[in-house]
């Protein structure tokens, strides 16, 4: 019972942080687009916006450490050969695959995340190719993050219980 407690207790902080990440990396965006844009064609001047500089970066780090709680409690769901894989029970294979999927949001989120606040890091007026929405898709991103870590952490402690 107490095993099942703590892993609620994980999952809710995941969750937490993933949220949170999300909710800046949104908020980072909402302060990036209040700043003037001059915008021709594809070339876009604007002036850095040091709060979305701050959010983004904050976002970013509540990302990795939450990608980091989870794998780190959540133990190794590595499987490592096609054989492996076919006699592994279905919770080590959803671990296994979770995981992957995992690191693929934490990548994508951090590099969109991370790119959107060092565009805002600089102090004077830039211009360049338009950004997007870069800001906004990687606090999405956080959010995928958040639902793919926890079926991972469920997964992989549902995994460690079936072995022992």
């Amino acid at each position: 019972m107490a095993k099942m407690a703590a892993a609620i207790v994980v999952c809710i902080v995941v969750l937490a942080l993933d949220v949170t990440a999300g909710i800046l990396g949104i908020q980072a965006q909402a302060a990036q687009n209040k700043t003037k844009k001059v915008t021709i064609l594809f070339i876009q001047c604007e002036k850095p916006v040091y709060k979305a500089y701050q959010l983004g970066l904050a976002a970013a780090v509540l990302l990795v450490v939450a990608h980091a709680i989870a794998n780190f409690l959540g133990g190794c769901a590595c499987i490592c050969s096609q054989l492996e894989f076919i006699r592994a029970s279905i919770n080590r294979k959803l671990a296994a695959t979770t995981i992957v999927l995992s690191w693929i949001a934490l990548i994508a989120g951090f590099s969109l995340l991370l790119a959107g606040a060092m565009s805002n890091s600089k102090s004077k007026t830039s211009c360049g190719f338009t950004h997007g929405h870069t800001l906004a898709l990687g606090g999405i991103m956080c959010f995928v993050h958040a639902g793919i870590t926890v079926a991972y952490y469920v997964t992989a402690t549902a995994a460690a219980h079936e072995a022992a």
